[in-house]
């Protein structure tokens, strides 16, 4: 049985589609680890013919990612663990993890957060913001198109009032490139 309260850590489509029961959510930070799109997605938003991007946490001492921490109904967490694995852990290329989560206003709390494995062969970081805004302006996956993932993400950043350079400006790149193609 998974320990309550359990906390789950969201940085990318987690915080505008959870899919599991919340009793709270708070915006919290992780140090050493940064928001990017360094992982090439064969399922939810891309195929392996023509693969999309998703966001991952990629592993970088002194730095940090602000996103929201979930606090699962309590009851929930045996449900949530099993549904969270199924739905992020589909091709191995994340792994599951334990980190200590910032909460704004708040203590510190431990939190499930799903990291990407740099040595799968899904791991992509590093990749120019031009070739990115190129491939998530293209592909489509079994949940729709890699612009839907970034669009949600990045506006529910903005309502949430967290910044995020490299997110804007490929929300803005992929507009251009997406007026432009007619997409």
């Amino acid at each position: 049985m998974a320990r309550a309260p359990l906390w789950v850590f969201g940085y990318g489509s987690l915080m505008w589609n959870p899919g599991f029961a919340v009793a709270e959510q708070r915006v919290a930070r992780l140090s050493d680890f940064h928001r990017s799109f360094c992982m090439r997605s064969i399922h939810h938003r891309g195929t392996e013919e023509d693969p999309g991007l998703v966001l991952a946490l990629d592993a970088l001492p002194g730095a940090a990612c602000t996103g929201l921490a979930f606090r699962v109904q309590d009851g929930a967490e045996d449900e949530t663990v099993s549904y969270l694995r199924e739905r992020e852990l589909i091709s191995s290329a994340y792994l599951e993890a334990e980190l200590p989560l910032e909460l704004r206003d708040g203590p510190k709390v431990q939190a499930l957060t799903y990291i990407i494995d740099p040595d799968h062969v899904q791991y992509c970081g590093g990749l120019p913001l031009e070739e990115q805004a190129n491939t998530i302006a293209t592909a489509v996956g079994g949940r729709g198109p890699n612009t839907e993932y970034l669009f949600n993400t990045a506006q529910h950043l903005v309502e949430l009032g967290i910044e995020d350079a490299e997110l804007n400006w490929l929300t803005r790149r992929v507009r251009e490139i997406t007026t432009v193609s007619g997409a």
